[in-house]
């Protein structure tokens, strides 16, 4: 029988966590290890979490344990193998303080031999999720710092509204020494201005270089030389199948095969039901075509590369599109997107989900694609700069750092 939410409450308040850190957390890093340790995102059905631990883990040198919630949340991809495996500890940085204690035993093996902690901030850090989530992951930080590891946040975004307990971890873990990523410019100044000491950097999905060419063959094996357009029908966004089914209509009338992608698929926020009613509108249309199920980053590379454009209402197929020089119209529903674009100088890529959504997502794609070349050539001409802030996040976790032409290629 689960304990009532009145007795776990003090359990899990950020004074009884930062005591349990104290006195069960004294590890300190290896003298000579070479390994890192980092926590993972929630994962499990989000291809976004997936990228980001897969581009942890390719862009530092030497073994990554990632310490997830349950061992289903993250894959680990046969590329990786060797190098990466995950530990889960269910109760880190969900559970009380009791299940802390315990799984901060279960650390002390994970952490052998290594010598960074990292946490893969996304936007799991301000609170707007799960606020005693946001505040168990900065007391690690918090501790790890203590205790002299290279801790950091990486590549995280940090709203205008912070919960109050989150923005209060986050500074202390801030002041013991952990050093904070934020991915774009609205996300450092919130921050700043929250008393944070910040480092700019983007994204860290921007340093992924690995692809799947052969996911086009598997879905659209007869594209030969049409323009291809990705859709993505957000399950944060909404029953709004009116403007999406209103941008199709307008691609497909301007030559494009449309292939819809769902990107999350968890409970409250699964894309595939939405992308699967969306199909449905153009049964009948050959050039409409839906991928069924979640794909791979690397497979999300490769068709975001070959696209002509994207509709997306999730940021990471918009970030791995962009890295290949396509626009992406990207709806903006957690207060990142638009700090995104910033970095692009593209902030006609970003529509808010109001209440004329369904005429305007159309009208943007309109303008769009009326204006795909210098889109186009604005991206390029920016990615070299947002790449190379991407890899800020894993300074001096890796010896050499690739040119950002090889990892966009």
């Amino acid at each position: 029988m689960r304990p009532p939410a009145w007795l776990l409450a003090p359990l899990r308040s950020r004074q009884v966590l930062r005591v349990v850190d104290r006195v069960g957390w004294r590890a300190a890093p290896a003298d000579s290890g070479a390994g890192h340790v980092v926590l993972a995102p929630p994962g499990r059905g989000n291809i976004g979490d997936q990228a980001l631990v897969e581009a942890f883990v390719e862009s530092v040198d030497g073994e990554v344990t990632v310490l997830v919630r349950a061992s289903d949340d993250i894959a680990v991809p046969a590329r990786l193998a060797g190098r990466m495996r995950t530990v889960a500890l269910p109760a880190l940085v969900y559970g009380s303080a009791v299940g802390r204690a315990r799984d901060l035993r279960r650390l002390r093996s994970a952490v052998a031999g290594a010598a960074s902690f990292a946490i893969l901030g996304a936007d799991i850090m301000d609170g707007a999720y799960v606020t005693r989530a946001s505040v168990g992951r900065a007391l690690l930080a918090r501790r790890f710092a203590e205790l002299g590891w290279d801790c950091r946040v990486i590549g995280f975004s940090w709203n205008a509204a912070p919960a109050a307990p989150a923005l209060a971890a986050l500074r202390e873990a801030d002041e013991a020494g952990a050093v904070l990523y934020v991915r774009d410019p609205r996300s450092a100044a919130r921050a700043r201005d929250d008393g944070l000491r910040v480092r700019e950097s983007a994204d860290i999905v921007f340093t992924a270089a690995t692809v799947d060419p052969g996911v086009l063959d598997r879905y659209l094996p007869d594209l030969g030389d049409e323009p291809l357009a990705l859709v993505n029908a957000s399950g944060l966004v909404g029953d709004r199948v009116g403007g999406y089914t209103e941008a199709i209509r307008r691609l497909r009338e301007r030559g494009h095969r449309v292939l819809i992608v769902p990107h999350v698929s968890r409970h409250g926020a699964d894309d595939i039901p939405l992308c699967t009613a969306l199909a449905d509108q153009f049964a009948d249309d050959a050039g409409v075509g839906v991928v069924p199920q979640l794909l791979s980053p690397p497979e999300i590379r490769s068709l975001g590369a070959r696209a002509a454009v994207v509709v997306t209402g999730r940021m990471h197929l918009a970030v791995m599109s962009l890295l290949a020089g396509t626009p992406a119209v990207t709806v903006a529903t957690q207060g990142k997107v638009e700090g995104l674009m910033d970095l692009f100088g593209t902030p006609e890529l970003c529509i808010a989900p109001g209440d004329d959504f369904d005429r305007e997502l159309p009208a943007r794609v309109d303008a769009v694609l009326a204006d795909a070349d210098a889109l186009r050539t604005r991206i390029l001409d920016a990615r070299d700069a947002v790449v190379g802030l991407a890899w800020r996040n894993v300074e001096g976790l890796r010896t050499v750092v690739p040119a950002s032409d090889e990892v966009a290629a």
